[in-house]
């Protein structure tokens, strides 16, 4: 299976901001043109970047969508983007997919409404979100626990293209990915993973390209810390 690079921005305010285990009152900006981050990400050579409106997500109302739009609209041709937060209905999905969006990442309105993915996937191709504490899922922005284990939320979605796992524990925090874990949910899963939360180093990315079943990598922090470029990043997946 071919891995996919996808580097991550993260939008609050318009702004590219990376918040530390989903803490809202932990953000750090790294920067007010998230249009020209993404262009820098297609120069480097990613084809496909993951964009998260972290206000919606929260909040539920789209106030970033103008800006993913934007995002999408300059990448035409070059990259490819999947988008999350605050995507609850399929008219949300349609708006995103009509604004030149390739996927979305639902996760909790999928929880609570799992038909809504199938419904979304005649529309655009839709990756489920699941993002964790301790292998129970969490939901709203990850402030609520949603009572249900990542194993079995796994089953819920036969129509999902993808299937992003965030461990949040370590989101932000630049310590690695749970290797082990993922792998788990990449043998029980019947989409491609989407592994998401503590990639740190190249080291990180090329073991998690080595596991069976992973199908994408996300890193934000890594990249907006210097530990490593997109095209590095790019670099250790193809060797």
């Amino acid at each position: 299976m071919l891995v996919e690079l996808f580097p991550a921005i993260d939008l609050s305010d318009g702004q590219v901001v990376r918040l530390t285990q989903g803490d809202y009152g932990n953000a750090k900006v790294y920067g007010s043109d998230p249009v020209a981050v993404g262009r820098s990400f297609a120069d480097a050579g990613a084809t496909w970047i993951h964009v998260v409106d972290l206000d919606a997500a929260r909040s539920g109302s789209p106030q970033n969508r103008p800006v993913v739009a934007a995002i999408a609209s300059a990448l035409v041709g070059r990259a490819r983007v999947q988008t999350g937060g605050g995507i609850r209905a399929v008219a949300d999905a349609q708006q995103l997919a009509d604004a030149g969006v390739a996927r979305v990442v639902m996760g909790s309105a999928a929880i609570q409404r799992p038909e809504l993915v199938e419904a979304a996937s005649q529309v655009i191709d839709v990756a489920v979100g699941l993002d964790h504490r301790d292998g129970e899922v969490a939901v709203h922005g990850w402030t609520e626990a949603a009572g249900v284990s990542l194993d079995e939320a796994l089953g819920w979605f036969p129509s999902a293209s993808a299937f992003v796992i965030t461990d949040i524990a370590r989101d932000g925090m630049l310590e690695g990915p749970d290797i082990d874990g993922l792998a788990a949910v990449a043998a029980g899963s019947s989409a491609p993973v989407i592994a998401s939360g503590g990639v740190s180093s190249l080291t990180d990315i090329a073991s998690l390209a080595a596991v069976p079943g992973i199908g994408g990598i996300i890193t934000g922090k890594a990249i907006y810390e210097g530990r490593f470029t997109v095209a590095e990043a790019l670099k250790a997946l193809r060797s």
